[in-house]
C-alpha cells in the first residue's frame, strides 16, 4: 500500500535579475514523481545541486511547492495549513544531516526527545517520561544519559538522539537527509543497522537522501536518481545495481568503491566532464546531454519522458532500448 505519493512536484524560486533585469526562476525541482510503500525505503541520490534535499523539504512542507501534489496516506499535504497541517506533521518527521547543529545545546537530551510529545500533546503528561525512556532504549542509549547535554555525547550518540526525537510522535514516514555523512565509517554502519532494525520493529517508511551509493545499496529498497531537478531513473535496488540504465546512473555506479581491485576499478571509472547546467536556464533537451559520453543530436533537442522499460524500472533517456523484454543501456559499466 502506498504511503507517500508525490506527483509532478515543482519547487521554483524567484530571484531578482539585477537592478534592471527581469526576475529569474530557479527550477530547483522540476516535475518529480515517486511513491513509497509502508515499511520500505526509497533513496533519492545524485550530486550536490540535483534537488534531493529541496524535494525532501517540500515533502515536509518546509519548502514551498509551486506545483504538483504530495499525498500522505491519501491526504494532500500541499493543500493543508494551520492546525490541519500541524496534525499531519505528526505522521512525518525528519533526521537532519548534522548531528551537532540539529540539537539545542542548552537542552538536556531527555527534554529534546520529549519536546515533540509536549508540542503535539501526545499522550498523558504523566506517561511522557516513560515514553522518552522507551525511546532511549530503542536507539541504544542508557536512561541516565537523559540528563546529559548534547556536548557530552559523541557524534553517533547525537544522531541517536535525533532518531529518538523523530520516532517520538510514532510517524509513518521519516525523511533522512544525509543522516550518516557526518559520521566516521564505524559509527555510520551502526546508524544504518539501527535504522533497519527500527524499520523492522515499527514499520516506518524512510525517504533517504544521499550521494553515497554504497550506503544506498545497503539500506534502501528502491532508488530514484536525480539530475538538475528531475528524476532520470527509478528502479528497485537489485535491478538498479545489477544493470543501471541511464548514463548518469552508470557513471555514479562506476564510482562506488569496492574492496577488491579498488585502484584498478578507480582507474576505469567513468569521469564526467564539465558541470551541470544552471537551473536558471536548463537546456531544451535532456539535461544531462552536455556531459553524456554517448549523447546524440536528439538528446540536445528533445526532452525524454520518464518511461517504463521493465517491471518497476523507469528511465528518462532516448537511447535506452528494450531487446527481448530486457532493457539495454547505451553506456556499459566498466569491467
Amino acid at each position: 500500500m502506498k504511503l507517500l505519493e508525490v506527483d509532478d512536484l515543482k519547487v521554483h524560486f524567484r530571484r531578482r535579475g539585477g537592478w534592471f533585469g527581469a526576475p529569474q526562476v530557479v527550477r530547483a525541482v522540476d516535475g518529480v514523481s515517486f511513491s513509497i510503500e509502508r515499511g520500505r525505503t526509497l533513496a533519492l541520490v545524485g550530486e550536490s545541486g540535483s534537488g534531493k534535499s529541496t524535494t525532501a523539504l517540500a515533502v515536509m512542507r518546509l519548502a514551498p511547492a509551486t506545483g504538483g501534489t504530495v499525498r500522505l496516506g491519501g491526504r494532500d499535504l500541499t493543500l493543508m495549513s494551520g492546525d490541519t497541517l500541524r496534525q499531519a506533521r505528526r505522521r512525518v518527521q525528519m533526521v537532519f544531516q548534522d548531528p551537532y547543529s540539529s540539537l539545542n545545546p542548552r537542552q538536556r537530551a531527555g527534554d529534546i526527545v520529549r519536546a515533540p510529545l509536549d508540542l503535539m500533546q501526545l499522550g498523558a503528561p504523566a506517561a511522557r517520561a516513560a515514553r522518552v525512556a522507551e525511546l532511549f532504549d530503542a536507539v541504544g542509549l542508557r536512561p541516565e544519559q537523559m540528563q546529559l547535554f548534547p556536548h557530552q555525547f559523541s557524534g553517533g550518540q547525537r544522531q541517536r538522539i535525533n532518531i529518538a526525537r523523530a520516532l517520538a510522535s510514532e510517524p509513518d514516514l521519516i525523511v533522512c537527509d544525509e543522516p550518516v555523512s557526518a559520521l566516521d565509517i564505524a559509527i555510520r554502519a551502526q546508524m544504518l543497522n539501527l535504522l533497519r532494525r527500527l524499520q523492522r520493529d515499527t514499520g516506518v517508511a524512510f525517504l533517504f537522501i544521499s550521494h553515497d551509493m554504497s550506503v544506498v545499496e545497503y539500506i534502501c529498497d528502491d532508488i530514484a536518481v536525480m539530475y538538475l531537478g528531475q528524476i532520470v531513473e527509478r528502479a528497485p535496488r537489485e535491478a538498479f545495481f545489477d544493470r543501471p540504465l541511464h548514463p548518469y546512473s552508470v557513471a555514479l555506479n562506476s564510482a562506488v568503491p569496492t574492496v577488491r581491485g579498488g585502484r584498478a576499478r578507480a582507474a576505469r571509472r567513468i569521469r564526467l566532464e564539465g558541470d551541470p547546467p544552471s537551473p536558471l536556464h536548463p537546456p531544451p533537451g535532456c539535461r544531462f546531454a552536455g556531459r553524456c559520453p554517448v549523447a546524440q543530436p536528439v538528446c540536445h533537442s528533445e526532452c525524454p519522458p520518464l518511461r517504463p522499460v521493465a517491471d518497476g524500472h523507469f528511465v528518462r533517456c532516448h537511447l535506452v532500448t528494450v531487446t527481448d523484454g530486457t532493457p539495454v543501456p547505451p553506456l556499459a559499466m566498466p569491467a
